[in-house]
Order: structure tokens, then sequence, then C-alpha cells
């Protein structure tokens, strides 16, 4: 398969990390893998990781392959933190930026 530029990036700093963790105990490789992509990866570099994974011969490592399962995938815009008025109307009570709530306001109320 010929990749891109920044799939091929990708591929390579995914299976870098695999490298890493075949340092590590066997048991503890590909939830290490998985854990530092969800930590570390943003949405859109997770969203072009799985559409590499389904194509299915992008040169992912077997770690990274079986890491996948336990990625987290990327949210959706919809799923997302928002501002707009499907931010309030989730949110508890129909608070929210849209609502003009400040982000600066303490999420917990204070004890009187």
């Amino acid at each position: 398969m010929s990749l891109d530029n920044t799939n091929g990036k990708l591929v390579r700093m995914a299976n870098q990390i695999a490298t890493f963790f075949k340092s590590q105990p066997e048991k503890d490789r590909v939830e290490g893998v998985a854990t530092h992509i969800n930590k570390f990866w943003e949405p859109r570099m997770r969203k072009a990781f799985f559409e590499l994974v389904a194509q299915g011969d992008a040169g992912f490592d077997p770690i990274v392959i079986a890491a996948a399962a336990i990625i987290k995938p990327p949210y959706s815009v919809s799923e997302g933190v928002g501002t707009g008025s499907d931010a309030a109307a989730g949110a508890p009570g129909g608070k929210g930026t849209a609502a003009g709530e400040s982000l600066s306001e303490p999420s917990i109320p204070e004890k009187a």
C-alpha cells in the first residue's frame, strides 16, 4: 500500500511507540500502546489511525493492531465540547456557555 507522507508518519509514530513497549513485559505492551495513543494523539490523528487500520495493509506493527481494539475512537463534533446551543441543551439545567454561563465559574457549589 502506498501511503501519503502524513499517513506514513502516523504509521511510523505508532510503530515507534510499539517498539518502545517491546522493552516492557509482554502483558503490558498492548495496553501501553493504547494508553499512549489515547493520552497524546488528538482526535484527527486517531481518526486517521482508524481509517488506516480499516484498510488492513498500512504497515502497523502487530502490537499496534492489537491495541486498536482499546484505543478510544475520536469523538464526533456532536459529541465533543461545544459552545453553541448544543452545549446548553446537554448541560444540567440548560446551562453552559451558550446560556451565558462563564467557564471560569466553579462547577461545584461552595458550601454555605
